[in-house]
């Protein structure tokens, strides 16, 4: 009778002869399936090791940074008047 391996290699051989059409398709879903799954592994690997460059400033000889907290909050210019406003004519 029929060993285990024989059934196998004749059951691909009627799945490949049946569904000869959807093959191509299969395996074009199938790549973009693996390209997208290392892409995503490759993400979190990334994210993974990012928080500790993310926590040290990068430093830029001869800058200064100023802190936002220190940095002034009124920082508005004085507007130029528009076209409907007239600065004041001396007489």
């Amino acid at each position: 009778m029929f060993g285990l391996s024989e059934l196998a290699v004749i059951l691909i051989v009627v799945i490949a002869v049946l569904a000869a059409k959807k093959l191509p398709d299969l395996a074009r879903s199938a790549g973009k399936s693996a390209r997208i799954l290392k892409a995503e592994a490759r993400a979190m690997k990334d994210q993974q090791t990012d928080p500790e460059d993310r926590t040290t400033p990068r430093v830029i000889q001869g800058e200064t940074a100023t802190p936002q907290s220190a940095a002034p909050t009124d920082t508005a210019r004085p507007s130029a008047p528009t076209g409907s406003e007239r600065p004041p004519q001396g007489d």
